[in-house]
């Protein structure tokens, strides 16, 4: 039985359907303000060569990567109650499916029926107990991605289950009693489509969501999506605005009515994703191509807009630090066949030199009250993050562990550094691409073990710039797919 339930109700999914109804029948509740899920199901199981569950859905064609955050709602029950996401050739009880089958005692496992009425079969995942769900499909291949909130990804795969080229894909409960019904609450519940091989982004299609993230919960909201590329977000010191960047221009996003306005920058019309705000809120520096050679060259300009002002003639350079007294810029550069970070007035004039290590210096950022810059450097290896005195001396490694990491952002607090890292095989060392699994994860100034704060799709335009609320509470950050109905 299909539900013919507006779509509107039902979010990001197309329909709901009782897989093999019983006595009881479960329901969707999508909260649009949360852009949260409360599912309820019944259902005797999801085994053997049949299935009784509560089912949200929506058919996708082709790869997908969709992940939430999800609890049962309530103690108690079957422990072998379940719910996840799955994908399904059919509605019927029979179907072949993939599914992340996360059951109320811990146990954690990618469940699978190859063909109609066949038995089912599953891979269990290391870790007992998890928050946060993933399934990703590539081609006949499926991973399940699973972990606590605040820790890395466990994944498990199985291969060579054909399911077709269209799907069913969507969140179910199964209470694992015909006669009780149980319910579970998700939300983060992104469907992702990821790019295809030979990806473009300045031909293929690429969609953004401007995507706030609230620190002390974790919950991320969506408050304006694209069908396009926009990156970068700065939030404004009043706290009322975030400014990205969209094909070379500057666009101010006003949080109260959601409502966009380009921002002025005269003739200087091929800004990249390397825009910072002054720590007294009334200026901007950023980078933009052009000129001799179409090289990246760093300006500054009114925060309301007007002609920009060119700081450093060379290129190419990438902005990416104002220094908390107003009076310098710090900006990774090309200069004699490597990449580092440098230094200059606002006014212009020489250069300093910060870095002189081989390999790409980048991200150079201020703590607040100037005793360090933070940046990334492939120095070890990998991408780490790094610190140094403003000068360039004291240059030490703040981590050093398995994944890519870029961009360090300093809290108003000057207590916390996020960063983004892209998973473990994701990239080269020195590359930071779009259209990628990565994290956002969160870390002492000082050191210690990051935390993850976002599971998501994205990378290159995610969170190049500083990205933190003025109170500290929240962050502002891009996540991508391709665009799909």
């Amino acid at each position: 039985m299909i539900s013919s339930t507006h779509q509107d109700a039902l979010g990001q999914f197309e329909g709901q359907t009782e897989v093999r109804p019983g006595k009881l029948h479960g329901f969707c509740e999508y909260a649009a303000e949360q852009q949260a899920y409360k599912i309820a199901g019944a259902g005797a199981n999801i085994w053997g060569d049949q299935d009784a569950f509560h089912f949200v859905w929506k058919l996708m064609r082709g790869n997908f990567i969709v992940t939430t955050r999800a609890s049962f709602t309530g103690a108690g029950g079957n422990p072998h109650r379940k719910f996840g996401w799955m994908a399904r050739l059919s509605l019927d009880p029979g179907s072949p499916h993939v599914s992340t089958a996360i059951h109320s005692d811990g146990l954690l496992a990618l469940q699978f029926r190859r063909k109609q009425g066949s038995a089912t079969e599953e891979v269990r995942a290391s870790l007992n107990g998890a928050d946060v769900i993933q399934l990703e499909r590539k081609g006949n291949t499926f991973f399940m991605s699973v972990a606590r909130y605040g820790e890395p990804f466990s994944a498990v795969q199985a291969a060579d289950i054909d399911l077709g080229e269209d799907v069913y894909v969507g969140l179910f409960v199964c209470s694992h009693d015909e006669d009780t019904i149980e319910q579970a609450a998700f939300q983060d519940v992104r469907i992702v489509v990821p790019v295809k091989e030979g990806f473009e982004r300045g031909r293929d299609p690429f969609g953004s969501h401007l995507e706030l993230l609230e620190l002390a919960s974790g919950h991320r909201q969506i408050v304006y999506s694209s069908e396009d590329v926009f990156e970068a977000p700065n939030w404004t010191r009043d706290g009322k605005a975030l400014i990205y960047n969209r094909a070379g221009r500057l666009v101010r996003f006003d949080l109260p009515t959601r409502t966009s306005t380009p921002i002025d920058t005269g003739e200087v019309v091929s800004n990249n994703n390397d825009h910072v705000i002054s720590f007294d809120g009334s200026m901007l520096a950023i980078s933009s191509h052009g000129g001799e050679g179409n090289l990246s060259r760093v300006y500054t300009v009114p925060l309301v807009g007007g002609q920009p002002k060119l700081v450093t003639p060379a290129g190419p350079s990438y902005l990416h630090g104002w220094s908390p007294d107003g009076k310098f810029l710090v900006y990774t550069a090309l200069r004699n066949g490597d990449y580092d970070i440098y230094r200059i007035s606002i006014d212009g004039g020489n250069e300093t030199r910060l870095t002189t290590a081989i390999g790409l210096n980048d991200g150079p950022e201020y703590t607040p009250d100037g005793r360090y810059i933070y940046f990334n450097s492939v120095r070890s290896g990998r991408m780490q993050i790094w610190r140094m005195k403003p000068d360039g001396s004291e240059q030490e490694i703040m981590t050093d562990d398995e994944y890519n990491n870029w961009f360090p952002h300093i809290s108003p607090d000057g207590k916390r550094v996020v960063f983004v890292s892209y998973l473990v095989n994701e990239v080269q060392p020195a590359d930071h691409p779009p259209a990628r699994r990565i994290y956002l994860r969160l870390m002492p100034l000082n050191g210690g073990k990051p935390i993850v704060i976002a599971y998501l799709y994205g990378g290159q335009g995610t969170m190049n710039v500083p990205a933190w609320s003025p109170d500290g509470k929240r962050l502002a950050f891009v996540s991508n797919t391709v665009p799909h109905k």
